[in-house]
């Protein structure tokens, strides 16, 4: 008999053994979503214009002043994807889309701030600096990054869940979009002022901001990301992200008039600090919303049977993960891997299920049965004897 939902069959007899997974076969995977077609098609236009982007900086900047920077660029760069990654783990998202992310902001981003920047140079060279810095700037970087969140808003819609997913998603973005831009700031210090003037530069940009527009960009994925949670479609999504983005724009400028027309060091000591200070406990929260939410949607299982209370726990809390590896790593042969895929399995599973009960994803049922599935494997690889 053919059941819609995997919580639609009947009770199970006990919580501490769930069903075995279908032997003798591959495991199955989720259908990828159309979209992913997209995605490829647009990471190909992308790489023709990473070398158009590479040519002109090498020709702008000069062999050696690029590669100084790029390696200068980095420094800020490993910093950020550390922090990144610490906010993703919860529900880690798909490499390739944490990827292009990347490279939207890096290269896709870039140079549409730059094409704009040097169309408006020409068509307004009586532009004042100031103008350029605070509207235009913010403006149009905000917009060409914030079009790739959106892009993978809806290219990726099943990967994009809720609001951690849109703050990853992003500040993966606007670090992109900041290690290309540092590589421009620090060579043209380089150039112009020495080593002493790129040392200056790399303290300003790599030590004292180097989240500013990884913040940016965040907030509007944030608010994609609540478009995603409510199931949000169509002109509802884009007016959550036209708003997510008039905050980056905002919180862009703001950054961008304190180094202009104010007191930079007095405005970051007393402003920018608390927004960042704002921002940790914002990803704290949100985190501990995952959390809950992972706890709810697992617990839907657990009340037919297919786990039990006490695994629920150990799935949906940060204690009971990181107490469960331990557990694994000492039993024979060391079962931390097959732990960790049933930690991942099961939190797909709880995002697959959310997905279902706000009925945004017409394949979100096919996505729960798999990775109910897998996560059942992955038990049982768990306790095998």
């Amino acid at each position: 008999m053919s059941f819609p939902s995997p919580l639609a069959q009947p009770v199970h007899a006990t919580a501490a053994t769930p069903p075995p997974a279908p032997p003798h076969r591959e495991l199955p995977l989720p259908v990828p979503s159309g979209g992913r077609v997209v995605l490829w098609v647009v990471a190909i236009l992308l790489g023709v214009v990473a070398l158009g982007l590479a040519i002109y900086f090498l020709a702008f900047l000069g062999p050696a002043a690029a590669i100084v920077s790029a390696a200068l660029a980095l420094v800020p760069f490993a910093i950020v994807l550390t922090v990144i990654r610490i906010i993703d783990r919860w529900e880690p998202e798909p490499p390739g889309l944490i990827v292009f992310a990347l490279v939207w902001g890096a290269v896709a981003a870039v140079a549409m701030a730059l094409g704009v920047g040097l169309a408006v140079a020409l068509a307004a060279p009586w532009l004042p600096e100031t103008i350029s810095t605070v509207v235009q700037a913010p403006i149009v970087e905000e917009v060409a990054k914030g079009a790739g969140v959106l892009l993978l808003f809806v290219a990726a819609r099943r990967a994009f869940d809720g609001p951690v997913d849109g703050v990853v998603y992003g500040a993966l973005v606007g670090a992109g979009f900041a290690f290309t831009e540092n590589i421009l700031y620090f060579g043209e210090s380089l150039l112009t002022g020495g080593a002493e003037g790129a040392a200056f530069t790399f303290f300003l940009r790599g030590i004292l901001s180097p989240f500013a527009h990884v913040m940016f960009t965040a907030a509007t994925g944030f608010a994609l990301g609540l478009a995603a949670r409510s199931g949000a479609k169509g002109g509802a999504a884009l007016g959550r992200w036209g708003v997510g983005l008039l905050v980056a724009v905002f919180l862009h400028a703001l950054w961008n008039g304190s180094a202009v027309v104010a007191d930079f060091f007095v405005l970051y000591a007393t402003l920018q600090v608390p927004l960042f200070l704002a921002f940790i406990v914002g990803i704290v929260l949100l985190r501990n919303e995952e959390a809950r939410l992972t706890r709810l949607r697992l617990a839907d299982y657990a009340a037919v049977g297919w786990f039990s209370p006490a695994e629920v726990d150990m799935l949906a809390t940060r204690g009971g993960r990181s107490r469960a590896i331990a557990w694994a790593r000492s039993l024979p042969g060391d079962r931390v891997g097959a732990m960790r895929r049933f930690i991942a399995e099961a939190t797909s599973l709880a995002a697959a299920r959310q997905r279902v009960v706000i009925g945004r994803d017409p394949r979100a049922a096919a996505d729960e049965r798999v990775y109910l599935e897998r996560a059942t494997r992955a038990r049982q690889d768990v306790l095998a004897r």
